[in-house]
């Protein structure tokens, strides 16, 4: 068997590993990477690629719906199921090269495809090689979570990792998961003519701030959607006919659906299993490997990043902790996580985006804040784009530092990227509030709302006395 010497050593080759093995590379360290599936991990595969591009098509399939409204004639566009799956894969296909082997070959990563299983606290086993390296980083992902539902093993279903390859006609799609994957799977198979039906054990949304989450829910309810929030006692099977049907309790009573295809999307569990951690010394459990604020596993050679780790499964954390074990590991830095500005986005429409301290947060912490709203409606490019519905929502200090902000309205996951800037910087509303934003634009909003932190003061008998006294000169 063969052994090879390298300075680092990544498992797994989704955003968060291929990040490292290219950074690194490229600085002159000597890389490893082993991957045992497709180069690009979840995220190009499975995940953020191909169901955006899915919401792309329902976005077409909605604009022909509603051109009325502009003086055009609308009419109920005809989906194609193989020219959507089609569509889908001409995008991943055309983001792949980026992740291929070949690129990362040509860094100069030397790219295994295999399983990875350690052998001890320095060695990894790929294939019939032995891998022994200064540093190890875990980017192994996450795989769907599956729960224990009573009659699951009757019916067919879906997960991330196989409804993109769909390429048949979706009658009536049964979500059982009201989270952001449910929730943008939903709206995207109604909008491409298939009846929905959301089951959801807790709150829908339940990670976002319940006033504009609401939006995100009317919106969807509005197009169609069915909604069982609060389901207890799940219960699956299968009709005479060969529908699935689905029974679960809430607070509402009993109720029961019937579908043609069921889709699980009740979150994701850490890929732990088959790594032999335990000879590495590494601890773990099943949310995922446990690691200090530099992102250090218990086995102080291993680094761990992304899904793996925790604490948010986005594309975008693991980017960032790459840069962090990067610091760490070839500049000797002891750069940790600061976890005080994680944006996160609903790609629905409209989108729902947050970054920061919540209203909910600030409540349950006791801290005095000041909670400031600004409309759409008020938005004179949103108004001629007539797409008014949502809000902006800002939390502050009284002094006005920036603490939080949630945005559901259009583009919302581009609208919180200054909001994410103010809050890792530690910026006070007055710097949102003086700056220049072109006429019209919906970033206007931003500008609107910081300036409303003021408009108490302003606009008070105090100023209005200054004003007409100053005005006699």
């Amino acid at each position: 068997m063969d052994l090879i010497k390298v300075d680092i050593c990544v498992i797994g080759a989704g955003s968060g590993g291929l990040s490292v093995a290219a950074g690194a590379s490229q600085m002159g360290a000597n890389v490893v990477l082993i991957e045992k599936g497709e180069m690009g991990g979840d995220c190009l595969n499975t995940g953020c690629v191909p169901s955006k591009a899915l919401l792309a098509a329902a976005h077409a399939a909605q604009t022909i719906r509603e051109a009325g409204q502009f003086g055009l004639k609308a009419g109920e566009p005809s989906t194609d199921w193989q020219d959507v799956h089609r569509h889908l894969h001409e995008v991943i296909d055309a983001i792949a090269p980026n992740d291929s082997q070949e690129r990362f070959e040509g860094l100069g990563v030397n790219v295994i495809r295999a399983t990875a299983s350690f052998e001890d606290e320095q060695t990894v086993r790929a294939g019939d090689q032995l891998i022994r390296a200064k540093y190890f980083v875990l980017a192994t992902g996450s795989s769907p979570f599956v729960p224990p539902i009573d009659g699951l093993d009757q019916v067919s279903y879906f997960t991330n990792e196989n409804i993109f390859e769909n390429r048949d006609a979706v009658e009536h799609l049964i979500v059982v998961g009201g989270g952001p994957i449910g929730i943008e799977m939903a709206q995207a198979f109604r909008r491409l003519g298939a009846k929905v039906t959301v089951v959801e054990m807790a709150r829908l949304l339940v990670k976002d701030d319940p006033e504009l989450a609401r939006v995100v829910i009317d919106r969807l309810s509005e197009e169609g959607v069915l909604f069982y929030e609060g389901g207890r006692n799940l219960k699956l099977g299968r009709t005479q006919e060969g529908q699935v049907a689905i029974h679960c309790e809430t607070d509402a009573g009993a109720q029961c659906a019937t579908g043609s295809h069921l889709l699980i999307a009740t979150g994701r569990r850490a890929n732990v299993n088959g790594l032999n951690l335990e000879a590495a010394a590494i601890s773990y459990t099943p949310h995922g490997v446990e690691v200090d604020a530099r992102l250090r596993t218990s086995n102080r050679r291993v680094f761990a990043i992304g899904d793996v780790a925790g604490p948010y499964q986005f594309t975008h954390m693991a980017s960032y902790q790459a840069g962090v074990v990067l610091r760490n590991m070839l500049f000797k830095l002891p750069a940790k996580v600061d976890y005080s500005a994680v944006p996160w986005v609903t790609y629905s429409d409209p989108e729902l985006a947050h970054v920061g301290v919540s209203e909910a947060d600030a409540t349950k912490e006791g801290k005095v804040v000041r909670v400031l709203r600004w409309s759409f409606s008020e938005n004179d490019r949103a108004q001629a784009e007539r797409r008014t519905e949502g809000m902006i929502k800002v939390i502050t200090t009284p002094k006005g530092l920036i603490l939080g902000a949630s945005i559901v309205g259009p583009h919302a996951g581009e609208l919180i990227q200054p909001w994410v800037l103010a809050i890792s910087q530690k910026m006070k509303v007055g710097a949102m509030a003086s700056m220049i934003a072109p006429y019209p634009t919906l970033a206007e909003a931003n500008k609107r709302i910081a300036g409303s932190f003021y408009s108490d003061k302003l606009f008070s008998s105090t100023v209005r006395r200054l004003v007409r006294l100053l005005m006699e000169f």
